[in-house]
């Protein structure tokens, strides 16, 4: 199953978020997923397999995989509307 929820993140539609240049990331909507289920399980897989870390005064959950970082902004499962992504300098595969 960890494999199943790694794939659709992976491979899910991201778009660059124009509206914090300083900070370049991607996301992906919720509402774009085919499965709202299935997003919540890789929201929630992020939050039981990342580290946390703290980035501008918060603290967030990071998952590393394949030169990239995937977080969500920590809304609770059922509010949460993204999932944010970002090239980072070290590869680490879980």
């Amino acid at each position: 199953m960890a494999n199943d929820l790694i794939r659709a993140v992976v491979g899910a539609a991201f778009q660059f978020a124009k509206t914090m240049p300083q900070n370049p990331h991607e996301y992906t909507l919720r509402k774009n997923w085919l499965s709202g289920k299935q997003f919540e399980e890789v929201v929630q897989y992020i939050r039981d397999n990342g580290v946390k870390e703290n980035f501008g005064g918060r603290n967030y959950i990071y998952f590393y995989y394949a030169g990239y970082k995937y977080w969500s902004m920590g809304a609770p499962l059922s509010q949460t509307i993204l999932i944010n992504r970002a090239k980072c300098k070290a590869k680490i595969d879980v």
